[in-house]
């Protein structure tokens, strides 16, 4: 099993450069698909998740059409449980990709975050 993990989304340009960093450095990854059911995070994994999140709790939440859709605001996702919540009923909504590794986690945005993480952590 690999230290590092992304949460990934095989049709999402970053989620796939990620992986792809990930390949050329010659870093062996765990690769949760967290869009299937069967890799749902659940609401304890995702407050895990954000407590090693260098980003804000909250930038972890997409702000893409589906957030309207679903009747989410701002409002709604500004606690890490709030966000936990959220995420763990809808994980469609978790921005990707997330590199999680020796206690530390990072959302993959903007794509130059993920090469220095993984060699910090490989």
């Amino acid at each position: 099993m690999a230290d590092i993990t992304i949460y990934h989304d095989p049709n999402c340009s970053s989620s796939r450069a990620a992986t792809e960093a990930a390949d050329e450095l010659g870093i062996g990854v765990d690769i949760r698909r967290y869009k299937l059911k069967a890799e749902h995070p659940t609401v304890d994994e995702l407050r895990e998740l954000l407590a090693i999140l260098e980003d804000e709790p909250t930038a972890l939440v997409r702000r893409d059409a589906n957030f309207e859709k679903l009747g989410l605001s701002d409002g709604d996702v500004q606690t890490p449980e709030q966000v936990a919540e959220v995420l763990a009923a809808h994980p469609e909504m978790i921005q990707r990709p997330v590199l999680v590794a020796a206690g530390a986690a990072i959302i993959g945005r903007p794509k130059d975050r993920v090469a220095p993480f993984l060699a910090a952590h490989s």
